[in-house]
């Protein structure tokens, strides 16, 4: 049985929580360790059940309190080769690291990791799957494209941790200089909340049972928007959770049971 909670997401901090049995993970971390730490409180967790820090790519809102986590947790931190590269000045040292290829499948105890390649920005970024021997959940962010890949990887999941970064005419309009929203458009950039439910529509299936939205632009997109988007494709009939993930505060910790 896994539950999973995202800590926080945004342009600010982004850091997932998912547990299964005795097995800890985070996918990514964000925020510093004592905003990690103070967020996992509210759950009624802890760093000391965390067994592994896997990351995303190696901008800072994802990478921030990862060095100093695993130091001082003597926590290992899993990512690929280019993620490394980029984010071996912002971590400095770690206690393990360990390096992966991309699209492999990596076991922690109870949890096996299964990173796919996103359209993002960076040197090799990635999505993740996360499975027990029950259910799988999807993590999928920071990407400005949906590849045939990323449509092939996230079918089937028992949870969707899916990127609803900006509303278009917010974006158009905002305080952002041209180059940033131009940046944010790109194929390397963010999704819109149009693109993102398009695709969420080819995702949906009898046994989803959450929807989170998540790296919301705190300038350039709104819940209510994100959700109205997510909203329109889901039929009435289906019953699964859908919820805007918060920049200051982590959503609720969700279960995968039997449906």
């Amino acid at each position: 049985m896994i539950k999973f909670a995202l800590l926080g997401s945004g342009s600010g901090g982004n850091c997932l929580f998912v547990e299964s049995g005795k097995t800890a993970v985070l996918i990514d971390a964000g925020f510093s360790g004592k905003e990690i730490s103070a967020r996992l409180s509210l759950l009624g967790k802890d760093l000391d059940a965390v067994h592994a820090i896997f990351l995303t790519h190696e901008h800072g809102d994802h990478i921030r309190g990862a060095g100093v986590l695993s130091r001082r947790f003597s926590l290992p931190v899993y990512a690929n080769g280019g993620t490394f590269t980029g984010s071996e000045d912002k971590v400095g040292k770690l206690h393990r690291r360990v390096e992966f290829e991309t699209g492999h499948v990596v076991s922690v105890q109870d949890l096996q990791i299964r990173s796919f390649a996103v359209s993002h920005d960076t040197l090799d970024p990635v999505g993740y799957l996360i499975s027990d021997a029950s259910h799988t959940i999807a993590c999928c962010t920071d990407t400005g494209k949906v590849s045939t890949l990323i449509s092939q990887r996230l079918q089937g999941c028992d949870a969707l941790v899916l990127e609803f970064n900006h509303d278009p005419e917010m974006l158009k309009n905002g305080p952002y200089p041209l180059f940033l929203q131009q940046r944010v458009r790109s194929s390397q950039g963010h999704l819109a909340n149009e693109d993102a439910a398009g695709f969420l529509q080819t995702l949906l299936h009898d046994r989803l049972q959450h929807i989170v939205l998540a790296h919301l632009s705190e300038t350039n997109n709104c819940p209510e928007f994100a959700l109205k988007s997510a909203g329109r494709v889901i039929p009435p009939e289906h019953s699964v959770t859908l919820h805007a993930a918060q920049q200051d505060s982590p959503t609720p910790l969700y279960t995968l049971g039997r449906k």
